[in-house]
């Protein structure tokens, strides 16, 4: 077998079987396909497609790369929830928690953010002293002792591909169902856990513009996850605003607290109780999405949902008394009466990473205590005078570029405009199919 056949083969269209995709996928790592030829198997796949077969094929090549987690010791069921990206997301920090309240498992891997969108490592990273690297022993005794534990992603998970990406990053071929899905999918099944839901958003702070898009990509994901014998559902949800109100590490720790503590965005809040009730049902610990819905608000009400929250953050080490507050601020007033009729939310995300909340190479120094707060959503009446938003940051001399980036990505018009809808479509397996549904 040679590269070169594969390449040829993929360039006019015709299906791999896994036995030439997995010679692709170890020549690779192993070094003995160069990045020319690698690059170019990947532009074939890009122009010719993967089927799901071969999507799948790739995505357990990938997989069997590197390390996977076993976590067939722990005790109970073992769950685990992936989102797509997106400014002021942290569901993370609210549905782990509340999972864990409610007597599941979550042995959970995360990111570093990159870009516009925030990682979960650097927002638990904004609490002194939380260990983010934990040894598996440490990891999973804790998941055993109080249900739950959030560390960074070992540098031994699926290498084939941090490879793979670096090549698709430099060659245009990033934006690909097929190979997005087997990147996402390959790590979630290192991760461990026999059930995997997936947030996957869709909106102008997302890498998906249009609601097809998501829902053919959730299908693709869900589909892999089913054939690895994983119980896997997706929800498409909204990112054409940012999720709650804070965007920026240490605010969105704050705002996870007062979430889990009964306050907080209403949209946060409706999400995180909305995926909790998902995978209560998917683990059959409820038949009733009502039912599940209301069991999971209970948790949050009664205080236990904050509690569990707590219990990990003494767990790894972290001092939420501690947390450094931003040096400066600034605020910005609406000029006059209109309503808040839309969000550029990436433009949103730029503004906080000019603030310095984020990152544009892996080696950059974030600013943990910078980001934004945004008091309104989409529909909201505006008044004149009162506040539209507040910038933080402890680095003098951003304000400018960041409030001039902020102001760019706010629109306003005289007429109400709609409320943007949520949560989109939920996509599952029944029987043999993939089926999506529409929200309502």
């Amino acid at each position: 077998m040679r590269s070169y056949d594969l390449i040829y083969k993929k360039r006019q269209g015709e299906k791999l079987s896994r036995e030439e995709i997995s010679f692709f996928i170890r020549g690779y790592v192993e070094g003995r396909i160069p990045d020319y030829q690698a690059s170019a198997f990947l532009m074939a796949a890009f122009l010719k497609g993967l089927d799901d077969e071969e999507t799948y094929y790739l995505t357990m090549e990938m997989l069997a790369s590197g390390d996977s987690l076993d976590l067939g010791d722990l005790e109970g069921i073992c769950v685990d929830k992936h989102s797509t990206g997106g400014v002021g997301d942290k569901t993370t920090l609210t549905l782990a928690p509340l999972l864990a309240s409610l007597g599941l498992k979550v042995a959970k891997m995360s990111g570093r953010g990159l870009g516009h969108t925030g990682g979960t490592i650097d927002k638990l990273e904004a609490i002194p002293g939380f260990r983010t690297e934990l040894s598996e022993e440490e990891f999973k005794g804790q998941v055993n002792r109080i249900g739950l534990s959030l560390i960074s992603q070992t540098k031994n998970l699926v290498p084939a591909d941090k490879l793979l990406y670096s090549l698709r990053d430099v060659t245009a071929t990033v934006d690909h169902p097929s190979l997005i899905a087997s990147s996402i999918m390959s790590k979630k099944l290192a991760a461990g856990s026999d059930y995997i839901l997936l947030d996957v958003k869709v909106g102008s702070g997302a890498f998906l513009k249009t609601l097809d898009e998501a829902i053919h990509l959730a299908r693709i994901m869900v589909s892999i996850g089913e054939m690895a014998g994983k119980k896997t559902r997706a929800l498409i949800t909204s990112m054409d605003q940012p999720l709650g109100y804070m965007v920026g590490n240490s605010l969105e720790i704050q705002e996870a607290m007062g979430i889990l503590g009964d306050g907080g965005a209403e949209d946060l809040r409706e999400l995180t109780l909305a995926l909790a009730a998902q995978l209560l049902l998917m683990t059959g610990k409820s038949t009733d999405y009502k039912d599940a819905y209301k069991e999971a608000e209970a948790q949050i009400n009664n205080g236990l949902a904050l509690e569990s929250f707590f219990e990990m953050v003494e767990a790894q080490g972290g001092k939420i008394k501690d947390m450094a507050v931003a040096s400066f601020q600034e605020v910005i007033f609406v000029e006059e009466d209109c309503y808040l009729a839309g969000f550029d939310t990436q433009m949103v995300g730029e503004a906080a990473a000019l603030l310095g909340a984020g990152r544009q190479t892996m080696e950059d120094e974030i600013d943990l205590t910078a980001g934004i707060y945004l008091p309104h959503k989409i529909g909201d009446k505006l008044s004149k005078g009162e506040l539209l938003a507040r910038l933080y940051t402890s680095r003098p001399g951003v304000f400018d570029d960041a409030r001039k980036r902020l102001l760019e990505a706010l629109s306003f018009s005289k007429d109400q405009p709609q409320k943007v809808e949520l949560i989109r479509a939920l996509v599952y397996k029944e029987g043999e199919e993939i089926k999506e549904v529409l929200w309502s």
